[in-house]
């Protein structure tokens, strides 16, 4: 059977090519538009007396006073100074411009504009070989496997600073993940699970506790209630790993609720200094739940073991975790160069490597830095102290600023205990992005970094941290010619009050010379055509 849409004039083909003909040929319609303008006002210039009122206007602005110009010049220079000011903050906030956003979205369709799918369809491997983008992993949201406690940690800051660590959409991604994880299995619907339901999408903290409260009084046995009253209502840790523990004594055979538990009260002994046996209890996790990968609980038995400064057991974890066919994390690949940096930054030094080369070792430890910066290039500039940290957030981000607040959180200390860790990174780091000058377009060792993490990281990081952007973005178009703009008019409003008869005469010649063209234009235009071809069409 003979196909029928290659014949039709309404496929998608033939809508596409007329609207990339009628593209093509709007820069020749508007110079054919201009033209005929030109020519109608050459035509019309007789019998409309054009030039009387051309002549009527001139003498308008030669009565006009400096005054006026300098007012003109002022008003000017003041509403783009304004609209700068909101541009500069609307491109701090949101990261674009607001002129050329609303261009794009309005006046982008009329002109026949159709944005290109190359760029998120296809994506160069790091073989060169076209490969489909995963667009749908590459912005998506993690559990911070080493999130803080909020009534412990996060409630304390609130107190001191006054200001709130934790955003709304980041706790309401912690309702939904507590919502799945702790009644996901349930088999039976106890009046307590419909009460702790609602505790979780509670947007109140207060609320929240309540309802715990109300959950235990239906059931003194109800171990989620106690999980949020550990999470949220305690004020010290020990105070957290006592009601967790409670928790665990009644949490019965529910997975997820045992795999939670076991893994706070590890935290909570890492957190009181109890490092050994919070080792202890991870490992023990990973063994009795070996298929719960997705959890990241080796990333807490790193960080353990990194302050144990167990070396050799970090390398085998690493040995382990860190394999091609498992996903990568800010904490694999910074920790895999930590070891490598380690072994070798205790006798770098720059000059004397310019001049002998690098060796084997520490050639080893700069292609280490330079993948954990491809992977994620906001980690840095948190390690060298360039940039202010905060508290992590509950969520992170892989590849994000979130994932970068979050380790450097946690494994500064390390690198600083680590002699000339920091020194080495410092001198190679930038290295990085000479290997890959176009990171959004191709990888080098990973895929090329996603386009998404900015809007993302906005969602998770509070709004007094400045999100760290990659690739740097440079300032719009329109910011610098509102600059220019405003930088210009406040120069002639203040040149014209000082120097009025001067800049007069400058305005004259400005628009002498300006309209010197349109005068030869229109002379040759009477030279060209002959008299009798203009009478006939004043006429008509």
């Amino acid at each position: 059977m003979e196909d029928s849409t290659g014949s039709n004039p309404q496929s998608p083909g033939f809508t596409d090519k007329l609207k990339s003909w009628l593209s093509w040929s709007w820069t020749y319609v508007c110079f054919v538009w201009f033209g005929m303008v030109l020519i109608m006002i050459y035509v019309l210039w007789s019998p409309l007396k054009l030039q009387d009122s051309f002549t009527s206007a001139s003498l308008f602005l030669n009565t006009l006073t400096p005054k006026f110009y300098v007012a003109l010049t002022g008003t000017s220079s003041l509403i783009s100074g304004l609209i700068l000011i909101f541009e500069w903050w609307y491109f701090r906030k949101y990261g674009t411009s607001f002129i050329e956003q609303v261009s794009v979205s309005h006046l982008r369709p009329l002109l026949g504009g159709v944005e290109s799918s190359s760029a998120t369809g296809l994506f160069s491997s790091v073989n060169g070989e076209a490969e489909p983008r995963p667009s749908v992993s590459e912005c998506k949201v993690w559990r911070n496997p080493l999130n803080l406690f909020r009534g412990a940690e996060y409630n304390r800051y609130t107190w001191v600073t006054g200001k709130e660590p934790l955003t709304y959409y980041d706790m309401n991604l912690s309702a939904q993940d507590h919502q799945t994880f702790f009644t996901g299995e349930t088999q039976q619907f106890r009046p307590e699970d419909s009460v702790m339901q609602k505790a979780w999408r509670e947007r109140n903290p207060q609320a929240r506790i309540r309802a715990a409260y109300q959950a235990i009084e239906l059931n003194h046995e109800c171990a989620a209630a106690y999980v949020l009253l550990a999470e949220e209502e305690a004020t010290t840790i020990t105070e957290a790993e006592r009601l967790f523990k409670k928790a665990l004594s009644i949490a019965g055979k529910d997975i997820n609720l045992l795999v939670y538990i076991k893994r706070r009260l590890a935290m909570c002994a890492r957190k009181l200094g109890r490092i050994k046996e919070a080792v202890k209890m991870m490992r023990d996790l990973m063994k009795e739940f070996p298929l719960l990968g997705m959890l990241n609980i080796h990333e807490n038995l790193l960080e353990a073991l990194l302050e144990l400064q167990a070396y050799a057991d970090v390398q085998a974890v690493l040995a382990k975790y860190d394999d091609i066919s498992l996903p990568k994390s800010a904490t694999i690949c910074y920790t895999s160069a930590l070891l490598k940096a380690r072994a070798v930054s205790d006798k770098f030094s720059p000059e004397a490597a310019s001049r002998r080369g690098l060796s084997t070792a520490e050639m080893n430890a700069v292609e280490a830095i330079h993948r954990a910066v491809e992977f994620n290039p906001h980690v840095p500039k948190y390690l060298l102290e360039m940039k202010s940290l905060i508290l992590p957030p509950e969520h992170i981000l892989k590849r994000g600023d979130s994932e970068a607040v979050a380790y450097a959180f946690f494994h500064l200390q390390h690198w600083k205990r680590a002699e000339g860790a920091l020194n080495l990174l410092h001198c190679t780091w930038e290295g990085t992005f000479r290997i890959i000058p176009y990171p959004l377009e191709k990888g080098h060792l990973f895929y090329p970094y996603p386009g998404c993490t900015e809007t993302a990281d906005r969602e998770l990081l509070p709004s007094f941290h400045e999100v760290s952007v990659y690739p740097k973005k440079e300032l719009p178009f329109f910011i610098l010619f509102t600059a220019g703009l405003c930088s210009f008019t406040a120069m002639l409003a203040m040149l014209t009050h000082q120097f009025p008869e001067l800049m007069g005469v400058f305005a004259k010649a400005f628009f002498s010379t300006l309209f010197a063209p349109l005068g030869f234009f229109a002379d040759k235009m009477e030279s060209f055509m002959p008299s009798s071809f203009w009478h006939q069409l004043t006429r008509i």
